[in-house]
């Protein structure tokens, strides 16, 4: 069983036989670049000079148990060191929510407009990230992007 380590790089064998990398965030996050190729990336440089494309929470099994290997690691950018604010939309309470400091693990309430832009506070299954991936890059929606979008 692989150990989940901050700033290490991953590999991402997606379904269709392309790759696409990854790297491990502090807190259960991970971000995943903007590569969609159809030959394995060796150098990490290679890998952390390209754009993220959205940084998720996805269950750690992902790493832990093979699915995604690590291939390097270097210490966080300062960029990746401050993870981005999520928000949560109360399904009980319709109207009502709240933006999530992934670095604090602190609730505020907000406006339903203080959320565009954001990433719903969920945690991804890995095959459900590899869709989001392909589908992105495929250029037609995502059905698991379309479910936690703002209502």
């Amino acid at each position: 069983m692989a150990i989940r380590k901050e700033g290490a790089f991953f590999e991402i064998v997606l379904p269709n036989g392309k790759f696409s990398y990854g790297r491990i965030l502090p807190k259960a996050n991970y971000a995943f670049y903007d590569i969609y190729e159809n030959q394995r990336i060796t150098d990490i440089e290679k890998i952390q000079a390209k754009e993220i494309l959205f940084i998720i929470s996805v269950y750690k099994f992902a790493i832990t148990k093979g699915r995604w290997k690590q291939i390097g690691s270097k210490e966080l950018e300062s960029k990746l060191q401050v993870l981005p604010l999520k928000f949560i939309e109360d399904k009980l309470h319709p109207g009502h929510f709240e933006i999530y400091n992934s670095n604090t693990g602190e609730t505020e309430p907000v406006t339903k407009d203080k959320c565009l832009g954001l990433e719903r506070a969920a945690v991804w299954e890995p095959e459900h990230v590899e869709e989001r991936i392909i589908d992105h890059f495929e250029q037609r929606p995502n059905k698991w992007v379309e479910q936690l979008k703002l209502k």
